[in-house]
């Protein structure tokens, strides 16, 4: 987790929901790169939206499963239900986000505080020249790092990474610092919104920020 409050930058190790809405009970603005809406059926505005934005790089944002596969008891029941609904199965890698899709919907956080954001595109928008590279090599951190030193001073990031205990990888670090600039956007009011301005079954806006 990240906390921008000017140009300081802090970042901390956390592990669930309520540890994360702890730490920030203080900050105006939360960044949740997690899906805060869940889909009753087919694919969310928001990120056929981002999709778009990303082109080539759409391929990072993956596509949120529907509320009856986020809540079934077992991957291969999602795959039925994800099936059904949209035509496709869902990833392994989907199936292992749905714990923490089930926890921020649990949480109800106030979504005028709290908004889903998403790394990559926090990227490309901070430099839209730019064409990243794989975020788990040399040249894609040294890519983000540049584009992070607009928002924070590198050896300030470096810094604060280097307070961090062993365990996050750099690209998380990273992702979370960007996902932390995307929120201060949406405080001041410079953020792009991607979405239809619906809500889910559980009134969370279908909404990314950027």
């Amino acid at each position: 987790m990240a906390v921008l409050d000017g140009t300081h930058l802090s970042t901390t190790l956390v592990d669930t929901v309520s540890d994360v809405l702890a730490l920030t009970a203080d900050c105006a603005a939360v960044g949740v790169d997690m899906p805060l809406a869940i889909p009753d059926a087919g694919v969310r505005a928001s990120e056929t939206a981002v999709r778009t934005f990303l082109g080539p790089a759409r391929s990072s944002l993956f596509p949120t499963p529907v509320r009856d596969a986020v809540y079934a008891p077992s991957w291969e029941e999602a795959c039925v239900i994800a099936r059904a609904r949209t035509g496709k199965a869902i990833s392994k890698q989907s199936w292992f986000l749905t714990a923490y899709i089930r926890a921020w919907e649990d949480a109800a956080p106030d979504p005028n505080r709290v908004v889903e954001v998403h790394p990559e595109s926090s990227f490309r928008a901070l430099a839209p020249t730019v064409t990243f590279t794989s975020k788990k090599r040399a040249r894609g951190v040294a890519q983000r790092i540049a584009a992070l030193s607009a928002v924070v001073g590198t050896v300030d990031l470096l810094d604060s990474v280097r307070s961090l205990a062993d365990g996050p990888a750099m690209d998380d670090v990273l992702d979370a610092v960007a996902a932390a600039w995307s929120a201060r956007r949406w405080l001041t009011g410079e953020a792009t919104v991607f979405g239809d301005g619906s809500v889910d079954a559980g009134g969370r806006p279908d909404r990314i920020v950027v």
